[in-house]
């Protein structure tokens, strides 16, 4: 399997969920008559990302650790995210360049020596850095930002976190 067909569609399909979530957060606090913004702000726990830095950083590995995996440079977009508007956008911003990725940029990738964002002393094979880095970092992100709002009462469920899957008769 190429390594696209393991990572751009499947980001794109968790991607597309976030304004979806999001959605769902501000016809809730409508509901309920809060701001929003008390949602976008949550946490897990004290040390953890606000919900809105959580989606930021699932946009953010997506675009570099993608870019680090193929061999090229992500664009660099603002980080002033701070309101659900900023975070659709960042989303529609990632899914745009990623959808610009092409299957054979990624021909070699399982071989291709990945410079690791926190560090320049070391650097991981494009097979470790796929299994181990790229993928768990986004899934764990998604996953935050998508607990946050179900701690918060959202009714969220496991299919609002897949997304739309491929249903074929046998």
């Amino acid at each position: 399997m190429n390594y696209y067909d393991a990572t751009v569609p499947h980001l794109i399909r968790t991607l597309r969920q976030i304004p979806r979530w999001l959605d769902k957060a501000e016809a809730y606090a409508a509901q309920k008559k809060f701001d929003v913004q008390v949602l976008l702000d949550s946490r897990l726990a004290p040390d953890q990302f606000t919900l809105v830095k959580q989606m930021q950083v699932t946009c953010d590995v997506a675009r570099y650790f993608t870019a680090g995996l193929i061999g090229v440079e992500a664009p660099k977009f603002e980080d002033e995210v701070k309101k659900a508007a900023d975070v659709r956008a960042r989303v529609e911003k990632t899914i745009a360049w990623l959808e610009t990725l092409k299957p054979e940029q990624f021909e070699g990738a399982a071989d291709r020596s990945v410079e690791l964002p926190f560090t320049k002393e070391k650097r991981m094979q494009g097979s470790d850095y796929l299994s181990q880095f790229l993928l768990p970092n986004f899934y764990f992100h998604a996953t935050s930002a998508y607990s946050i709002l179900r701690h918060n009462g959202l009714d969220l469920g496991k299919a609002d976190f897949l997304g739309d899957i491929t249903l074929r008769d046998v």
